[in-house]
């Protein structure tokens, strides 16, 4: 399973972040997929620069944003948390409603004596 989470970059006590696409079980520094974006949380107000297209074409694929990627592809622009999809995705990528029929009457139950072991 793929995620959209942060990637600690910077010296000691001065981090700032790579938005990354790495496979769940990478560590958080560890191997990743693709860089869509950086994150700076130490300027005033905080700096997110985030490639909107790639951020929209791996939700589609099914890559999960962590809470914090979130808030902010959120606050970019770039994630839609009432679809729960980017912007811009096709909505062939969302599923289908389902059509639901009217059942045919089910048939009525006939209750059997009950049978009772003959004594022999």
């Amino acid at each position: 399973m793929l995620k959209i989470r942060l990637r600690r970059v910077g010296a000691k006590k001065q981090p700032s972040y790579r938005i990354v696409v790495a496979e769940a079980t990478s560590p958080r520094d560890g191997r990743f997929v693709e860089v869509i974006g950086h994150y700076n949380p130490r300027t005033e107000p905080e700096t997110v620069s985030v490639n909107a297209g790639r951020a929209a074409y791996w939700i589609s694929v099914g890559a999960q944003p962590t809470r914090a990627v979130e808030r902010l592809l959120r606050k970019g622009g770039a994630y839609d948390a009432s679809a729960t999809t980017a912007p811009g995705v096709a909505e062939a990528a969302a599923p289908a409603p389902a059509v639901v029929e009217a059942a045919a009457p089910a048939p009525a139950v006939v209750e059997a004596p009950a049978v009772t072991p003959s004594e022999g």
